[in-house]
């Protein structure tokens, strides 16, 4: 199924690419925006295509490493462009709608310099079709103000459909788990700082160093909330790696480690503020 998969979902993307000379792709080496730039290599050529990733405090090293990996695999050229999200006052103050700032700041630069730069007459990013479903994605928002293409959910490519097919086209995230930015695992109004944000990258550093591949560490002050899959759990609480896990998040500068029993909670933070506000939807 996969080979049919691959060639309807290039189909569907040069259709809605028609008219597009060069293109960028808003880009951070995840599963969704390594399929959208290998669609839209196929359909466009790889000479017509640029991935653009945004770099600042909330992005960790590893994640932009491995971007960088993704986009030579794929043969297209990537461009970094530095972002200052933390400038903004509101997305400091991180509320549920943090990520529409960062995403609007995002865009922003992408079309004063990069656009004009590499000759880019449009610029897409990698909504799925099960992200147009979630209330808990204001980054989309701005996506839509900025008239960002969305071709993998216009096509209605579902997360499944995007995995099976980033594993026919062999591409190196084709595996690899959700990574939101280093912000995301702070509380909603508790204020977004670059030093919050280097402990947590020093933590799951450390962590994955320790062979923890899914993995959230969640900045609540003094204590770090560990978020693991079910069957890492038990793991990762048996000695002796429960005391590298201790020894491993307590360099990053916190004093207390936990586990979370509840696992691994995706866009926990942003349901739970929008559930008992739910005016923040709202929200620009």
């Amino acid at each position: 199924m996969s080979p049919q998969l691959v060639d309807r979902a290039t189909a569907d993307v040069a259709r809605q690419l028609s008219g597009v000379s060069r293109l960028g792709v808003a880009f951070s080496g995840g599963v969704d925006s390594s399929v959208l730039l290998a669609l839209a290599a196929r359909a466009l050529g790889p000479a017509r295509v640029v991935a653009v990733l945004g770099v600042s405090p909330s992005l960790a090293a590893d994640e932009r490493a491995a971007a960088h990996e993704v986009a030579r695999f794929i043969g297209v050229p990537l461009a970094e462009v530095e972002t200052f999200e933390g400038d903004r006052e509101a997305y400091r103050a991180n509320g549920p709608d943090r990520c529409f700032h960062c995403k609007d700041e995002l865009f922003t630069r992408i079309s004063a310099a990069t656009a004009v730069e590499h000759g880019l007459d449009a610029v897409a990013y990698g909504e799925n079709a099960d992200d147009v479903k979630r209330p808990d994605r204001p980054g989309a928002r701005a996506a839509a103000a900025h008239q960002v293409l969305t071709p993998l959910a216009t096509a209605g490519l579902t997360k499944a459909d995007v995995r099976r097919i980033a594993r026919a086209l062999a591409l190196p995230s084709a595996d690899k788990p959700a990574a939101p930015c280093l912000a995301s695992r702070i509380p909603h109004f508790t204020p977004v700082i670059p030093r919050k944000l280097a402990q947590i990258e020093q933590a799951e550093a450390a962590l994955r160093r320790l062979g923890f591949t899914d993995l959230r560490v969640r900045h609540h002050g003094e204590l770090a909330r560990i978020e693991l899959p079910p069957e890492d759990l038990r793991r990762s609480a048996t000695e002796p790696l429960r005391a590298a896990v201790v020894e491993a998040v307590s360099a990053a500068g916190f004093r207390f480690v936990t586990l979370d029993l509840a696992g691994i909670q995706s866009g926990a933070f942003t349901r739970a503020a929008m559930a008992s506000s739910p005016s923040a939807q709202e929200a620009p």
